[in-house]
């Protein structure tokens, strides 16, 4: 039912997989409204519809924009919504209010109407969304791949000496080569048979697993490439960490309000850890820890082969820091670098794919 005295509302919602609970407050946080709809195109409309049916919607906090509320998310904002990304309730909040879909919903709301929550989630409908698909695949092709390297080499340490004697003294590519060709026969219950079938199965699955991660590494690296050169010409960088970088910011540029928050999102800004006469710094345990782990991998490579790194280690181990609080300031100084150089690429490559495609997985 609508509240005609009431000027500034605030919707929340609290998504899952097949349903979502809505939730609508007012400026001074009194519970108007809840309701749930299905997790469809048709139950977006119809949430967004109810939820403009209280009166002036202000903006809406929705949580997990980045799973099962991808596409509410998506379909609010192609609406004209204010869609504002909510963190779910921590444990200790929980315990305190109990846990429900409306007391969720309910607690979304109230952090965008005081300020709790102010982030922008990703737009998910451009090419970087199209990079971390294909990076999802290729992870868990690779993942797989060492799996079956690793099962491999265990089998034949207890595998007879005929089978375990023929590959001893070959390399990875050698043996998966030599054991893809085996021929075991056909009676399955002598363990020799066994063994070779198990190691052939095995290596034609690498194979397949090896090639499946080699064609998708093709495709990100065509991507990146037409996406963000420059990206690819930061002394370090390569494919697997730029698409990584790219993935962390996102198709929306405007989310990255300025080289400190982006280094907030990648984990690198620094966080006090003084007592005393003590005055220090601590890398944060937060943020994104796959773009935390690329941010390490080009400081590193740098740390081994640029002089002008290697001058500034030096020349910091001079004054005292250790290697972490070392590496702790490389990774703030590329987060710097590597904003400065996504921020205006993700803005023109954003813009010219709205202008071809507005409705682009929408």
């Amino acid at each position: 039912m609508a509240h005609p005295d009431v000027v500034e509302l605030f919707g929340g919602v609290d998504t899952h997989s097949r349903t979502h609970h809505a939730a609508v407050i007012d400026r001074l946080g009194r519970h108007l409204a809840d309701a749930e709809f299905p997790a469809t195109a048709a139950g977006y409309r119809d949430l967004h519809r109810w939820l403009r049916s209280h009166g002036d919607l202000v903006a809406i906090g929705v949580e997990g924009t980045g799973s099962y509320g991808a596409g509410l998310a998506r379909h609010l904002t192609a609406a004209g919504g204010i869609v504002v990304e909510v963190d779910r309730p921590d444990r200790r909040a929980r315990r305190n209010k109990g846990k429900s879909d409306p007391i969720d919903a309910y607690a979304a709301a109230t952090a965008v109407a005081c300020g709790q929550a102010t982030g922008t989630p990703k737009t998910r409908c451009g090419q970087v969304e199209a990079i971390r698909a294909l990076r999802v695949a290729r992870t868990s092709a690779v993942k797989s791949r060492t799996q079956a390297i690793n099962q491999i080499r265990a089998l034949l340490v207890t595998a007879p000496e005929q089978v375990r004697g023929a590959v001893a003294d070959l390399g990875t590519a050698a043996v998966i080569d030599k054991l893809s060709k085996l021929r075991p026969g056909a009676d399955l219950s002598d363990p020799a048979n066994a063994v070779k079938t198990a190691l052939r199965v095995l290596a034609r699955r690498y194979l397949a697993l090896d090639a499946e991660a080699c064609t998708l590494q093709t495709a990100i690296a065509a991507l990146v490439t037409a996406y963000a050169p420059a990206l690819l010409q930061v002394y370090g960088a390569g494919v697997e960490t730029a698409s990584q970088l790219l993935v962390t910011a996102g198709d929306n540029p405007q989310r990255l309000r300025s080289a400190a928050s982006f280094a907030a999102l990648c984990g690198v800004a620094p966080v006090p850890a003084s007592s005393g006469k003590t005055h220090r710094h601590r890398l944060c345990r937060g943020g994104d820890r796959q773009a935390n782990r690329a941010l390490h991998a080009i400081a590193l490579t740098r740390m081994s082969h640029d002089p002008r790194t290697r001058a500034y280690v030096a020349r910091r181990t001079a004054e005292g820091l250790s290697k972490k609080e070392i590496m702790r300031c490389l990774k703030r100084y590329i987060a710097n670098e590597i904003h400065r150089i996504i921020t205006p690429q993700l803005a023109q490559t954003t813009a010219k794919t709205q202008e071809h495609n507005p409705h682009h997985l929408t």
